[in-house]
């Protein structure tokens, strides 16, 4: 095994693994559907092992490539991270910033403070994760991260944000044709919107609702987005942030039976703590997220 492999081989990899085919990973690279194939052979010759092989759906990895992905993608996450580094440097707030965010928060919250971001800082370019997935900032998948619950990780900036408090809420139309449950009995009349696959936050997150399971939701689905839509179309009653909520003139029902409370903070890699580009967004997202929480009732 020669211990000189280019990244450019394990790139072409990686996006075999993603994609499944030689064709998909050169469309989603930018490169010629020969070159990858060479990458991956050279790799395997490189490596001595067999990566895929062929089947009626395309290229199906193999033991060793499974086993691999996991250390190629941390190759990724850094060399992302080092390209980010390199065109921040210069004098003042300048280069690529990554955020990672959940869905609603980074669609519902973090555009306008991305917007105010951007006309203070226009050199600044801000690449943002909308994910439910937590993005490892240890392998630089995102410089800057908002999260719902508290880091665990050593080598981590962390400022807690306060309380995101979550409820149920139901459009206006619903209520006025199917009435407001005044109990948790009368709310299993009627239609409630809420997961399909129980996660392990899920699964934390519904000890503070008791009562309510997969099987009490008439609609599923497990994009936030998909439920906040579902409730703003008036489909039924579905858990929301409160903050928007208010904002869209949802009505909250039974506060006192149903809330969660998300603690909230935004982390970086401590490494970061003298980025210029950084620092500002970690500002930035600090500032606009109290003012998110805060938001009073119109």
């Amino acid at each position: 095994m020669t211990s000189t492999i280019g990244w450019e081989l394990y790139r072409s990899f990686l996006g075999v693994m993603k994609e499944g085919s030689l064709s998909g990973a050169a469309r989603a690279l930018g490169v010629a559907q020969p070159t990858v194939g060479r990458h991956v052979g050279a790799l395997e010759k490189a490596l001595g092992l067999p990566l895929f092989t062929r089947s009626q759906t395309g290229l199906a990895p193999t033991e060793a490539a499974q086993s691999l992905r996991g250390h190629v993608e941390a190759m990724e996450s850094t060399a992302s991270a080092l390209e980010r580094t390199a065109a921040s440097q210069g004098v003042g707030v300048r280069g690529v910033v990554r955020v990672s965010a959940s869905e609603v928060v980074a669609v519902e919250v973090l555009a306008p403070i991305v917007a105010r971001l951007r006309e203070s800082h226009p050199a600044l370019t801000v690449e943002l994760v909308a994910s439910n997935r937590l993005q490892d900032l240890l392998r630089r998948e995102a410089d800057v991260a908002v999260r719902m619950t508290r880091p665990r990780q050593e080598l981590l900036v962390a400022r807690r944000i306060g309380h995101v408090d979550v409820g149920l809420h139901a459009h206006p139309r619903y209520l006025a044709v199917h009435g407001v449950p005044r109990n948790s009995s009368e709310l299993a009349g009627h239609s409630l919107i809420g997961f399909d696959q129980e996660s392990a936050f899920i699964r934390s997150a519904m000890k503070s609702v008791p009562g309510l399971r997969r099987d009490s939701f008439s609609i599923r689905t497990d994009s936030d987005l998909a439920q906040l839509a579902l409730i703003r179309a008036g489909a039924g009653i579905g858990f929301c942030q409160v903050a928007i909520a208010r904002r869209e003139g949802l009505v909250r029902v039974l506060p006192r039976q149903f809330t969660l409370a998300l603690d909230t903070w935004i982390t970086m890699h401590e490494d970061l703590r003298n980025s210029p580009r950084c620092r500002v967004t970690f500002d930035a997202l600090v500032e606009g997220m109290q003012r998110h929480i805060a938001a009073p009732l119109k």
